[in-house]
């Protein structure tokens, strides 16, 4: 089965879908929300330059022809604050195994 790709409403990075946060506009209700529902949807990168940038511009909204809240940007901040902990977290453990492992 082919991956699905996807390109990034702010950087125009493309990659796996996986890589990216979804943002969507729900129909008929026109509401934007993350990650599940039908409607017109949108991809951001998950990086602070990214973010800051499609808030900065209103990327989202025009890509998606609604207004975003700024709680929904809050939200993407609040979860890059966590994936940047989770992620240096994990590459210090693996330093900590890399050089006990190398000892032969």
């Amino acid at each position: 089965m082919k991956p699905n790709y996807r390109c990034c409403a702010s950087c125009r990075k493309i990659a796996h879908k996986e890589a990216f946060w979804r943002v969507v506009r729900l129909y008929p209700s026109h509401q934007v929300q993350l990650d599940r529902g039908m409607g017109r949807s949108v991809y951001l990168c998950r990086e602070s330059e990214c973010l800051k940038a499609a808030q900065k511009k209103n990327r989202l909204g025009r890509s998606l022809k609604a207004p975003v809240s700024d709680e929904l940007y809050q939200t993407l901040w609040q979860r890059l604050a966590t994936s940047d902990c989770t992620y240096s977290s994990g590459l210090a453990g693996r330093k900590t195994d890399n050089s006990s492992a190398s000892t032969v």
